[in-house]
């Protein structure tokens, strides 16, 4: 499967799950010195290979017919400023409407862990603007999901399959806190409980399948 092709799938499963609603939304993979990105306008729930748009590390259009999405310069801001191999970025609707309300989204539950802790919530900014693109990749920084004010949200992987992952990870997360707010205030894990996690999580192998070992 080429990575345009990679790319339209990862579309079409983030807008399957509800994350991506019609256009609204873009996702990009790095291959070497090139970066497959959803065109603008597309239809993300219907998106194919042609949909894609491979462009340089400098933005410019070397496979494609259609316009690149207009958060290019998220995609590529992000991708200059880390080694990550993918970025999904999603308007997706319990991550927008804590983008809308708070900070930070706190650690209530262990698996925040996997997403480095605490979300920070970048500063609003107009799309498609560098100030935006400069907010996220400073609310990145040691983490693998940010939020956007009163906009969306971005998580980052080593692949397209862990950063599809970590965005339906975080919708979770910011779906658990809202309903947990209906209920009283939140109780967050505190720092050390957190490391806990951390402990045992290396202590056991969290996350990662394992064979029952042989007599």
């Amino acid at each position: 499967m080429s990575v345009r092709e990679e790319v339209a799938a990862a579309a079409r499963r983030l807008a399957a799950e509800g994350l991506l609603v019609g256009t609204a939304g873009n996702v990009s993979a790095r291959d070497g010195d090139r970066v497959a990105v959803t065109a603008t306008g597309v239809v993300l729930g219907e998106c194919t290979a042609d949909d894609v748009t491979l462009v340089s590390v400098a933005g410019e259009v070397l496979e494609g017919a259609l316009v690149p999405t207009s958060e290019l310069g998220l995609h590529l801001g992000v991708h200059a400023g880390s080694d990550v191999g993918a970025v999904v970025h999603t308007h997706a609707p319990y991550s927008t409407a804590v983008a809308c309300v708070l900070d930070e989204l706190p650690v209530l539950h262990y698996q925040q862990l996997l997403l480095g802790g605490a979300v920070r919530v970048a500063p609003y900014a107009t799309f498609g603007t560098p100030e935006l693109a400069a907010g996220v990749l400073a609310a990145l920084d040691g983490r693998h999901a940010a939020l956007m004010a009163n906009h969306g949200s971005v998580a980052v992987g080593a692949s397209l399959e862990q950063a599809v992952e970590r965005a339906l990870l975080l919708e979770w997360l910011a779906a658990l806190h809202h309903r947990a707010s209906a209920l009283g205030p939140p109780r967050a894990l505190t720092e050390e409980q957190q490391a806990d996690v951390i402990d045992q999580a290396l202590r056991l192998s969290y996350g990662t399948t394992q064979e029952n070992p042989h007599d």
